[in-house]
């Protein structure tokens, strides 16, 4: 058994995407539009990796209570190196981007920083 992908849903899927273009390096699909359902939705791969980011939308979710969807802790990206955590991190905190979690070691062995995506998304940055 493995992870295929993980789902987000988002109100602005073109930022969202490109986020994770630009910073990532992922590689988009063309854009899935169901007409009838009102979604749409973009599969991100990565170059070294299994599992897939499918990013979600529909127009009604501006309206949702902000409980409403639940289920998401965080996710992580490898970054290779403590060295290339460290620079990853400035990197996205240069650029606008909360860090919400400042690079250590963990309790349980990880070194990691913890940044927030423009959705508010918590992204590990791991070695």
């Amino acid at each position: 058994m493995r992870i295929t992908h993980l789902a987000i849903w988002t109100n602005d899927i073109e930022r969202l995407r490109n986020f994770y273009c630009n910073y990532f390096s992922a590689k988009s699909n063309e854009k899935y539009i169901n007409p009838v359902k009102q979604f749409s939705s973009y599969f991100l791969t990565f170059e070294k990796g299994e599992c897939s980011l499918e990013l979600m939308n529909k127009p009604y979710l501006d309206h949702l209570e902000s409980n409403a969807l639940t289920g998401l802790a965080h996710f992580a990206f490898s970054a290779g190196s403590k060295e290339q955590v460290d620079l990853f991190t400035s990197k996205l905190r240069k650029a606008g981007y909360k860090v919400i979690g400042e690079t250590r070691w963990t309790g349980d062995g990880f070194y990691e920083s913890a940044i927030e995506d423009p959705d508010g998304n918590i992204v590990e940055i791991t070695i």
